[in-house]
């Protein structure tokens, strides 16, 4: 029996055609594109459906509302299909990737989000190796998690930056090796191929609203006036994007704006402006004033997986201290112990 793969198309550059005004968004160009492609209907592949969404979304004018529809889209074909490809613009792909990690619980069919830097239909496009390949591994190594696959490499959903603006390398995972490699061999990294058998659970998903969260990246001379300007009612939550292992100013005005936020019941989340590495609060000084304050450590997560995941929580009926104190835990792989 082949396998079914059921792929969702909601815009970006891997469909879009050359035009007299550069490179557009056309219905139904990449599927023809596809079928035109004899490699994708060779026997070693699985059987696939393509839904393009009406209309195709820019990936920069993604919103959590399209999260939403995707979600729904996955698991009204849920019970039908053996895994799930989602064809995605590369800007936003990580915030997409991620906060579908946190709206499905207990998977137990592969959710593989991919695109390209070149329309699939151009010479050259490395959107013909993405989505075989993302086809072919959701078909023969499913991986039972949302996962994002770009150049060969298969990474966790949550755990994925854009790191190039316009290389074909363009994701990368800095604090957790990929998943699984395609290259001569597809070999297994840090990624299960689970039985589906072994998984009973109901597919759960979790409806996202939208939240106000403000980013603040700090720099040397930020004054309180800029970060109380940014949590003002109605902001949720404040991800701070700190110095190295988490630290900031010793500014007391700005940990008094802090403090407040907390008395006002705005999480406040310490993430690292470095790529790699993690938040110790209580290493430095600099950063256990912070802690002082309440604000909560983001460890190792990236600031597309924080955001996506305070959109998550704060989407659920929780309390601020439940949320305060789930934003650190690992819900699905998004942080390391």
């Amino acid at each position: 029996m082949k396998k079914k793969i059921y792929v969702a198309y909601t815009g970006g550059t891997i469909g879009m055609k050359k035009s007299d005004q550069g490179f557009v968004p056309v219905m139904g160009h990449l599927t023809k594109s596809i079928e035109s492609l004899p490699e994708f209907h060779r026997s070693e592949m699985p059987s696939f459906t393509i839904n393009e969404y009406q209309p195709l979304i820019d990936s920069s004018n993604m919103t959590p509302a399209d999260w939403q529809r995707i979600a729904n889209d996955i698991k009204a074909h849920y019970d039908d299909y053996d895994g799930f490809v989602v064809l995605h613009g590369t800007d936003t792909m990580a915030y997409t990737s991620s906060a579908l990690s946190f709206m499905f619980e207990n998977l137990s069919k592969p959710v593989i989000v991919t695109g390209s830097q070149i329309p699939l239909s151009q010479l050259r496009s490395d959107g013909q190796v993405n989505v075989l390949n993302a086809l072919y591994i959701a078909a023969n190594y499913p991986i039972n998690e949302v996962s994002l696959f770009f150049n060969n490499k298969l990474f966790r959903g949550n755990r994925c930056i854009k790191a190039y603006a316009d290389g074909f390398n363009a994701f990368d995972s800095p604090n957790m090796q990929p998943l699984l490699e395609a290259g001569i061999n597809i070999t297994l990294l840090a990624g299960s191929i689970t039985n589906n058998e072994s998984n009973t659970d109901t597919l759960k998903l979790s409806n996202i609203t939208p939240q106000p969260i403000g980013v603040v990246h700090l720099y040397p001379g930020i004054t309180s006036e800029v970060i109380d300007n940014v949590i003002r009612q109605p902001v949720k939550a404040l991800i701070l994007r700190s110095y190295g292992v988490g630290n900031a100013p010793q500014d007391k005005a700005i940990l008094a704006c802090l403090k407040k936020a907390q008395e006002n019941e705005i999480i406040v989340v310490n993430c690292s402006q470095c790529i790699k590495g993690k938040v110790n609060m209580s290493g430095y000084a600099t950063g256990n004033a912070l802690s002082e304050v309440g604000v909560v450590s983001g460890n190792d997560m990236t600031l597309e997986a924080t955001l996506t995941k305070l959109h998550y929580l704060l989407s659920l009926e929780l309390t601020f201290d439940e949320v305060r104190n789930l934003i650190t835990q690992d819900l699905r792989g998004e942080l390391s112990h």
